[in-house]
């Protein structure tokens, strides 16, 4: 629950630091007062997004902080799988706005992400405003109403799962009967590429090869006569190097018995005449090979074309691209061939999803249908105590195609009267009969989910009298069932049977106006309730009538 509350610098409020205690607790003020500066503050703690235009004129920083009594909820895994250091008897949100337009959250003095922040203020805190009761509009409220009572949160995640697989397996299977339309509109094409491609027996490395080819071809003169002229050097009878280094060898070998100084002198000559005379009959074998072909040209030019027009077409730059273009193509046809096969399995896969996702969708409305009765009886008991003694209220659940949540659809109906028939009842409830039927599901839904705190912003709008006493008297239950409940109001009826009373008033400074809070003594709440009564003119009459209310003797 929410024990203590700490606000500076935003909006309205220069400074509040003020207490909150359990039960129930009633916030009163005249319109225009701050009440909703309050709630903003809180909004904020809660994760919704902030403005800068939210902080005090003239301060570079607003803080707004609060501390609640986790000891009775079981939260030590939100704490534990955040990492974030958990002390029960003591949580503290911050929140920090900057002038600059930043904003920081802190849990625990932990620095948080304001996804984590809001995490936790779900819950932490149900604050119901006048628009929440629009929610009476929503399909999908009114089946988290009924899935909150049927307790089904572990078999609709599982019905989930298996439908996002479903989901997922229907659209491959329409992707796939696209696919396969639009190859077979192609086939034809598709095979007359792949059948170019492998009739031209691509060989990886073969461009390089034979541009090489090319390139000799084209310059066999200039080779063959570099080649003579090196053959020349290497292996003339007479003037070549490799039989000047053979006479060289030969002079050195004769003195090697009578001058040992030259030994090393012959080994190196000999090293050197083996190596030349080698490289001399390599340049020899060459001459001998080099020869201009015209018909081997022609072959090579032939060819080379072959794979630059099939480069061009198939918008490739390197003969390993086309063949993996052939590949590609290779593949398209076989799936093409076995496309029947393929769709044969994505279609028995999807039918035994539909028939597992319809059957935990069968599960689901077996359980809200149960549930959806509970509420019926429920919602029944509460409302006629409220000034509707005819009422009528029924969950309709409609049976629907599978979807995200089951196969059902959940309308709330209403009629007020017995010549009244059941209608939905954002049709024909009036804003007071909204109300208390709002109120009545969140006093059922407080006791399902035990949220620490919950928060009704003047939901006792288009009521009043004893209708609002009633109201006051449910809210006034909750808080007797471990739950805090905050009601801002207008209404004295209300206001009396809170344990605790608070009043939000506004003033003039020497700095311009600014809202405070403050809890009520006995006394002061006496004055208050009158003043609710009777308006500004507080006579004795009215604080008569604030102490019967309050049950306070004189």
């Amino acid at each position: 629950m929410l024990k203590h509350l700490y606000i500076k610098n935003f909006t309205l409020i220069d400074e509040l630091d003020i207490e909150f205690h359990q039960g129930f607790s009633v916030i009163t003020g005249e319109t225009g007062a701050g009440k909703s500066i309050i709630l903003g503050a809180i909004a904020l703690l809660l994760g919704q997004r902030a403005d800068s235009k939210t902080i005090m004129q003239g301060a570079d920083k607003c803080v707004i902080e609060a501390h609640f009594d986790l000891t009775r909820y079981g939260m030590d895994t939100f704490f534990s799988d955040n990492d974030i250091e958990n002390d029960p008897d003591d949580c503290i949100v911050r929140r920090e706005l900057l002038a600059s337009g930043k904003s920081r959250a802190f849990i625990n003095d932990t620095p948080v992400q304001l996804s984590m922040l809001k995490e936790l203020g779900e819950k932490l805190v149900d604050v119901h405003s006048q628009h929440q009761n629009l929610l009476l509009n929503k399909q999908d409220f009114q089946l988290g109403v009924v899935d909150i009572f049927a307790a089904d949160e572990q078999e609709l995640a599982q019905y989930q799962q298996t439908y996002n697989s479903y989901h997922a397996t229907r659209k491959a299977l329409d992707e796939l009967r696209q696919s396969i339309e639009h190859n077979q509109q192609n086939a034809n094409f598709l095979r007359f590429q792949y059948d170019e491609l492998t009739q031209a027996n691509l060989s990886d490395g073969e461009q390089e090869e034979l541009e090489q080819r090319s390139d000799t071809m084209s310059h066999a003169e200039d080779i063959k006569s570099a080649l003579y002229e090196a053959d020349n050097a290497l292996s003339a009878d007479e003037t070549g190097v490799v039989a000047a280094l053979r006479s060289t060898r030969y002079a050195l070998k004769k003195i090697v018995s009578v001058y040992p100084a030259a030994t090393e002198l012959e080994q190196r000559v000999d090293s050197c005449y083996i190596e030349l005379d080698d490289i001399a009959q390599e340049v020899s074998r060459h001459l001998e090979r080099i020869d201009f072909d015209p018909a081997e040209m022609e072959a090579v030019t032939s060819r080379l074309d072959k794979l630059y027009d099939l480069e061009k077409k198939y918008h490739a730059e390197t003969v390993g691209e086309l063949i993996a273009k052939r590949e590609e193509l290779h593949a398209q046809l076989d799936n093409i061939d076995n496309s029947d096969e393929a769709l044969a399995d994505l279609e028995q896969r999807l039918q035994q999803l539909e028939a597992q996702a319809s059957q935990e969708a069968a599960g689901l409305t077996s359980r809200r249908t149960a549930a959806a009765k509970t509420i019926e009886k429920e919602m029944q008991a509460k409302l006629v105590p409220l000034g509707m003694p005819n009422v009528r209220f029924a969950v309709d659940i409609i049976r629907e195609p599978l979807g995200p949540s089951g196969q059902d659809k959940v309308a709330f109906l209403f009629s007020a009267n017995t010549s009244t028939p059941l209608q939905p009842i954002s049709q024909v409830a009036s804003g007071g009969e909204i109300a208390r039927v709002m109120l009545s599901l969140k006093a059922m839904i407080s006791g399902a989910v035990k949220l620490p705190t919950i928060i009704f912003d003047e939901i006792d709008t288009g009521v009043s009298g004893k209708m609002a006493e009633k109201m006051a008297e449910i809210m006034q239950e909750m808080g007797n069932h471990g739950r805090q409940v905050i009601s801002i109001t207008h209404l004295p009826q209300i206001a009396a049977l809170g344990s605790t009373h608070y009043k939000v008033e506004k003033r003039e400074t020497a700095h311009g106006t600014v809202s405070s809070m403050k809890q009520l003594n006995d006394t002061e709440r006496v004055y208050e309730i009158a003043q609710m009564l009777s308006g500004s003119d507080v006579g004795e009459a009215a604080i008569a009538n604030a102490r019967q209310l309050l049950k306070v003797k004189k």
